[in-house]
């Protein structure tokens, strides 16, 4: 489920976001119950296949969101899909963390923390990859190109639609879809020539 179009609230999510940007702090606490439905369900979905192997619950995923957006220079917000984007790549950064202290605890044993992949459509037969794997692949993508790897963090990671991406990025829904076909094939030859190595 991505976000919300604007509607009832959005465009006080929007306002809400720019107050909090042009400093006013309260303006954090009026914005955060109406998003936190939204992060919720981002968080659960980041979490869906790592119960067992991350000692995170949901609501910690998104406290820990929460600090870090609070702790950041002010950031300019656009709107309530840049918020959310923002906050996709957020979770993804707190569970790479999470996953390179457990590594370094295990030196890269079977209990590595594991993602799903069927959001991006990888091959049945590679249901999950290694969060780490991914965020490397993403790192690349980005490096390779920075607006196909943007489309992955709002639409696999952020949960947003295409046309939600669409708006974020301020590009044409056209573009969104092919770039999620190109950065879907790319990923899967990617974190497949990986998993080979």
């Amino acid at each position: 489920m991505g976000a919300q179009p604007d509607g009832r609230n959005g465009g006080e999510v929007t306002q809400l976001l720019r107050a909090w940007s042009d400093g006013e702090a309260d303006a954090f606490d009026r914005v955060l119950p109406l998003v936190y439905e939204e992060l919720h369900r981002m968080a659960a979905r980041y979490l869906v296949g790592e119960r067992s192997t991350v000692s995170l619950q949901t609501t910690a995923l998104i406290n820990e969101v929460c600090v870090r957006l609070l702790g950041w220079d002010p950031v300019r917000w656009q709107n309530r899909e840049h918020f959310f984007g923002v906050s996709a790549r957020m979770m993804r950064r707190v569970l790479v963390d999470i996953a390179r202290r457990r590594r370094a605890e295990r030196r890269g044993g079977p209990n590595a923390v594991r993602v799903p992949l069927d959001g991006i459509d990888v091959a049945a037969s590679e249901p999950t990859a290694d969060l780490l794997a991914v965020d490397a692949a993403l790192q690349l993508l980005a490096a390779e190109d920075s607006r196909k790897a943007q489309v992955v963090e709002l639409r696999f990671f952020g949960g947003l639609s295409v046309e939600e991406t669409a708006e974020a990025l301020g590009i044409s829904v056209r573009t969104v879809h092919t770039d999620w076909a190109l950065a879907r094939a790319w990923l899967y030859r990617t974190l497949k020539a990986a998993h080979a190595e």
